[in-house]
């Protein structure tokens, strides 16, 4: 087959779809099909173009057989609405150009968010009587509408209308979680248009390897702490802010560290955060002093401790990590993990659980009870829930995975079992190969 991937990160962007998209190209080349890739100019998590890649309108290249057509977008570094509009807008309308070059596909298949790739998208399936497949890694607008991203009346309603637009024009819509389906079907989408197929990882290339010796451990002078791990987006829907808060009441055990890795620029705000979440917490200690009495003089201790404690800071931020040493930065926690905030509920599955759950470490979920991040995690058996936004719990919840580590070991070994019967990636890519074949006319 001749597969047309239209999505808006590819290689060699890091995180988020990037990586997903790469391989699900790469392997369909492996398998005998011709993959042609449809992306911008790389620019994410870093907000700013490339910089082999600045000042150019298209580039095309071929990279493990893949043949990538890349085109301009609009990046601003601290993008407020419009400059996210445009970047939209950008993509879609030089994308289309460059996609209009090449063979006719067989198939094609876009990946959403952004709506807006959807209106190319539908326009070349009809242009080429092709069938198109839309894959829902988010759902908009409910994302921006929930975490006060889209406010705007105007906007929502026009989001709204695409959002419906590419569902209709879709011949099947492929989704990565369950909670996904109930949300499409109360929207009035027929459910045999869906196609369950959840979000993958290399189970080969990502792998339980030792704790220690670690070369991330050592380099960063972990060895002997007790690590606990967030690695990726640091976006609104996590609620990072949480973390900080939780790890500024564990500062009196100095064997637990807290390893947060993220883009610089939002490392630069936890950093700020950490500051401000010290003071609510010495503000804090000294309202119980003066409402308890009898403890007044432990808590004003208490306090003082803190204040001692203040510059030996038990949270490590570190930018992102090559790839290639995704492996071993995994290896070198203890728990791993997984921040959402109270309304993420049905609209989006972070992509870093199968991931986790493939490097064998525990997770420890801040998410909402009744969303899909919880119900994956429930199921593998690999995790815990803990209430999110909630600083206290999730500081409570470490302190009990610090204090039994035989817990910690359990649930990572189910976690990595159920990785391997559950995400790895020839499965999705011969449930991905499948439904593109049963697409194809007779």
């Amino acid at each position: 087959m001749r597969i047309l991937i239209y999505s808006y990160n590819y290689f060699p962007e890091p995180i988020g779809i990037a990586p997903l998209m790469t391989e699900l190209a790469e392997g369909l080349v492996k398998r005998g099909h011709q993959v042609r890739v449809v992306t911008g100019m790389p620019w994410y998590p870093q907000k700013e173009v490339y910089e082999e890649y600045r000042g150019k309108l298209y580039c095309t290249e071929v990279i493990k057989g893949v043949a990538i057509q890349r085109s301009y977008v609009w990046i601003h570094p601290e993008p407020g609405l419009i400059d996210r509009l445009l970047l939209e807008v950008s993509f879609v309308a030089t994308s289309f150009v460059h996609a209009l070059k090449g063979r006719r596909p067989d198939i094609i298949f876009l990946t959403a968010p952004p709506l807006p790739v959807a209106v190319p998208a539908a326009l070349l399936g009809w242009l080429h009587r092709v069938p198109v497949v839309l894959n829902l890694q988010d759902i908009l607008p409910d994302a921006a509408v929930h975490l006060e991203i889209l406010t705007n009346p105007k906007l929502i309603r026009i989001f709204s209308i695409l959002e419906k637009f590419a569902y209709r024009t879709a011949t099947k819509i492929s989704v990565i979680a369950d909670g996904f389906i109930k949300n499409l079907r109360h929207k009035g989408v027929n459910e045999s248009k869906i196609e369950l197929i959840p979000n993958w990882v290399n189970v080969d290339f990502i792998k339980p390897l030792p704790k220690e010796p670690n070369a991330f451990r050592q380099e960063h002078g972990l060895n002997g702490k007790f690590v606990v791990m967030y690695s990726g987006n640091i976006a609104l829907s996590q609620g990072i802010e949480t973390v900080i808060q939780a790890s500024v009441r564990l500062r009196h055990i100095p064997d637990i560290a807290i390893v947060i890795v993220g883009e610089e620029k939002a490392l630069e705000r936890l950093q700020q955060e950490e500051a401000r979440a010290l003071v609510e917490w010495q503000v804090e200690i000294q309202e119980k002093a003066r409402s308890q009495g009898k403890a007044q003089a432990k808590a004003l201790q208490q306090l003082q401790l803190y204040k001692q404690t203040c510059k030996a800071t038990n949270v490590l931020l570190l930018p992102f990590q090559p790839r290639e040493q995704l492996p071993e930065m995994l290896a070198a926690a203890d728990v791993g993990l997984v921040l959402q905030k109270q309304n993420v509920i049905d609209f989006n599955m972070p992509s870093k659980i199968p991931v986790l759950m493939a490097s064998g470490r525990a997770i420890l979920a801040s998410v909402p009870a009744g969303g899909t991040a919880a119900s994956a995690i429930h199921r593998s058996g690999g995790g815990i829930i803990v209430e999110p936004e909630n600083p206290k719990t999730l500081a409570a919840q470490i302190l009990d995975l610090y204090l039994h580590p035989e817990k910690v070991k359990a649930l990572g070994d189910k976690g990595r079992k159920y990785a391997e019967e559950n995400y790895a990636f020839d499965r999705a890519l011969e449930r991905y190969e499948q439904l593109f074949a049963s697409l194809q006319k007779p």
